[in-house]
C-alpha cells in the first residue's frame, strides 16, 4: 500500500495496470458511472483507496474550466414537475417565475433542456415515469408544492434519476434541497425594521404551521431576544378561512400590541389593514417576506433566479458523479436574500417629520393607536 504521504501520486494508470483494466474504465468506476457493472465498480473502488489514490485537483479545476468554456449542445432533458392543482397558478407566484426562469437559463447554459410537467388528475405517476423513460429524462426538479397533500409516488423508481427539490413544503421524496436562507432573511429583515427606527415590530402571518414560515419566524424571535420584555410583540396568525374573523382578530391584535412595524407573509394584509382603518406607514409600517408576492415594497428580496440556478447546478453536480436516487444524507444548499428599501417602510424619523408630530413626540412605549380602529361588517 503507498502511504498518504507518499511523494509518488497514485495515478489512474496506476491503477489500471493493477486492475488490467483501462485507466478510463477506472475513471468511469471512481465517479459511479453506469456503464461500469456494481461488481467492478466497488472492485476499482476499493483499490483506489488501497493504493491512496487521491484526485489531482488542479487537474480537476483544469477539467472544469475545460468543460465550462465549452458551449454546451443541447442534449438530455430534465423535468421540471409541477404539483399545483391548476398548473397555471404555480409561475403565477413571482417567487416561483424567478426559480423557472434562472434553472431554464442555467440548464441551458449547462446544455440541458428544462420542460414542465404537471401531476395532476390529468397525469398519473406511471404515465410520467413512462415520459420520462422515452424522452431520456434523467433529472427531476420538484418546486414548491401549495398544500401538504403528497402524491401517489408508490413505485416510482427515484434510483434511475438525479433528483432535486426547491425548498421544504415537499416531506417527499427526500431529496437534496435549495432554498432561500429563511432563517438569516427573518433575521435580516427585523434588523432592518429597527434600523428604521422601529422598536414594536410584530410578526403577522397566515400558515404559522408552514415549515417555511417556521424559518423566518425563527429569524425574527431571534433578532427579538435581545429587546426589553414590553417589545416583544405576541405573534398574530390568521386563519385565511374567514375574511370576517380574520378582520376581527387582526383589530384585536393591534389594539393590544400596537405595533409601529409589521412584518409579514399575507399579500393580503396591507387590504386588511386598510379594512380596519389602518394606513400603511402612517399608523403602521409594513414589510413583506416577499417583496415580489408580498403586496409591500419594502422587506426582502429572497434573490429567486440564483436559486434556480442553485438548483440546476446541484442538478449537474449529482450527474457528474452519477449521484442517482435519493440520498441517505440530504443537503441543502441556501442562497441568501437582501434587503429592500421602501415606501411601505420608510425611516421612522423621516416619518414623524412629515406627520408633523416632530421627533419630540417619539415615545418607547407608543399610546393607543390614533387612528380609528374598525370592524366592517
Amino acid at each position: 500500500m503507498i502511504s498518504s504521504s507518499s511523494s509518488q501520486r497514485v495515478t489512474l494508470r496506476d491503477i489500471a495496470r493493477r486492475l488490467k483494466v483501462t485507466h478510463t474504465t477506472v475513471s468511469r468506476a471512481l465517479r459511479n458511472n453506469r456503464q461500469i457493472s456494481p461488481a467492478l465498480r466497488v472492485k476499482i473502488q476499493v483499490v483506489a483507496a488501497e493504493m491512496g489514490y487521491r484526485p489531482d485537483p488542479m487537474l480537476s479545476a483544469l477539467a472544469h474550466y475545460r468543460q465550462s468554456n465549452l458551449k454546451a449542445a443541447i442534449g438530455s432533458e430534465l423535468a421540471w414537475i409541477n404539483l399545483w392543482p391548476d398548473p397555471k397558478d404555480l409561475r403565477r407566484q413571482r417567487e416561483f417565475d424567478l426559480y423557472w426562469k434562472g434553472a431554464f437559463a442555467e440548464a441551458a447554459r449547462c446544455g440541458f433542456r428544462l420542460e414542465e410537467f404537471a401531476l395532476n388528475a390529468g397525469m398519473t405517476v406511471a404515465r410520467l415515469r413512462q415520459i420520462f423513460r422515452t424522452r431520456n429524462i434523467i433529472g427531476l426538479l420538484l418546486p414548491p408544492k401549495p398544500t401538504d397533500a403528497v402524491p401517489a409516488w408508490e413505485g416510482f423508481p427515484w434510483d434511475e434519476f438525479f433528483v432535486v427539490r426547491f425548498g421544504h413544503s415537499l416531506p417527499y421524496p427526500a431529496a437534496h434541497i435549495v432554498a432561500s436562507d429563511q432563517m438569516s432573511d427573518g433575521l435580516m429583515a427585523f434588523e432592518n425594521i429597527r434600523r428604521h427606527g422601529y422598536r414594536r415590530i410584530g410578526l403577522v402571518t397566515g400558515q404559522f404551521n408552514s415549515k417555511n414560515l417556521v424559518r423566518f419566524a425563527a429569524g425574527y424571535l431571534f433578532g427579538r431576544l435581545s429587546l426589553p420584555e414590553y417589545e416583544r410583540l405576541p405573534l398574530l396568525n390568521l386563519s385565511q378561512v374567514s375574511v370576517h374573523e380574520d378582520k376581527k382578530a387582526l383589530v384585536a391584535w393591534l389594539k393590544n400590541a400596537r405595533p409601529d412595524a409589521i412584518l409579514t407573509d399575507l399579500a393580503s394584509l396591507r387590504d386588511l389593514l386598510a379594512e380596519a382603518g389602518c394606513r400603511v406607514p402612517q399608523d403602521v409600517a409594513l414589510a413583506a417576506m416577499s417583496v415580489l408576492d408580498g403586496n409591500a415594497d419594502a422587506g426582502i428580496n429572497q434573490n429567486s433566479e440564483e436559486i434556480g440556478r442553485a438548483a440546476v447546478e446541484t442538478m449537474v453536480s449529482l450527474i457528474n458523479r452519477n449521484e442517482r436516487g435519493l440520498p441517505k444524507i440530504c443537503r441543502e444548499v441556501l442562497v441568501e436574500g437582501r434587503w429592500v428599501d421602501g415606501s411601505t417602510l420608510p425611516p421612522r424619523e423621516t416619518l414623524l417629520a412629515r406627520s408633523g408630530d416632530g421627533l419630540q413626540n417619539r415615545a418607547v412605549v407608543p399610546s393607543t393607536p390614533r387612528f380609528e380602529l374598525r370592524l366592517r361588517s
